[in-house]
This record gives structure tokens, C-alpha cells and sequence, in this order.
């Protein structure tokens, strides 16, 4: 749990967010939050999807930081573009293609 809190530490002051901001954000105390950061009261998941919600992250990010799937750049969150593939093929082979391409991995398809 401390590198948790340690990545909350460094991504709240690399967004420049003081405690007082974050506690307000969650609606708790200032000296509550602290206590959190600190390892003085437990972290629950619920609180620590909230502080990622803050940050403009996922959980995951803040759990991995500083490797990260969107970087902090200036305050602001960095998205890693997100590519869309329209191709058009014949109902009857669209199966296979889908496959070939993407293997057994979960996709979207969109129908017009």
C-alpha cells in the first residue's frame, strides 16, 4: 500500500493539488486526507477510485505510476489516442477477417 501512497503523493503535487484540495474534492476533512496519504487511516478502494476520478487517471494508473497509460504533461492528463478501423467486406467472410486481424482478442464492432 505505501508505493499506492507514495504515486497519490507524487501525482497530487505534480498536478500541483494541495491535501486541502483533495479533501474538499472528496468531501471529507483536510487532516482525514492527510491521515490517508500518510498511512495513518486505510485506504479504501472506493476512496482511492475517487482520487484517480480527481487526478483525470484510472486506478490502475495511479496503482502503476509513474508507468502510466496517460501521462501527466502541465497539469492536464495526456490520452493515448484511441484508433478507429472502418473497413467495409461481404457479410460472409467478416468473421474470418475479424479474426485474422484481431485474433481471440474482445473488439467492438460497429454496425452502420
Amino acid at each position: 500500500m505505501g508505493n499506492i501512497l507514495q504515486n497519490i503523493k507524487v501525482i497530487r503535487a505534480n498536478l500541483s493539488y494541495s491535501q486541502e484540495y483533495m479533501a474538499e474534492k472528496l468531501k471529507i476533512e483536510q487532516v482525514s486526507y492527510g491521515l490517508i496519504e500518510n498511512g495513518k487511516r486505510k485506504l479504501k478502494y472506493e476512496t482511492l477510485e475517487q482520487i484517480a476520478i480527481i487526478f483525470g487517471m484510472s486506478v490502475i494508473d495511479v496503482i502503476t505510476h509513474p508507468d502510466i497509460y496517460g501521462k501527466i504533461e502541465h497539469g492536464n492528463i495526456a490520452k493515448t489516442p484511441r484508433v478507429t478501423l472502418q473497413i467495409d467486406i461481404e457479410e460472409n467472410i467478416k468473421a474470418d477477417v475479424i479474426k485474422l486481424a484481431f485474433g481471440d482478442r474482445i473488439l467492438e464492432i460497429k454496425n452502420k
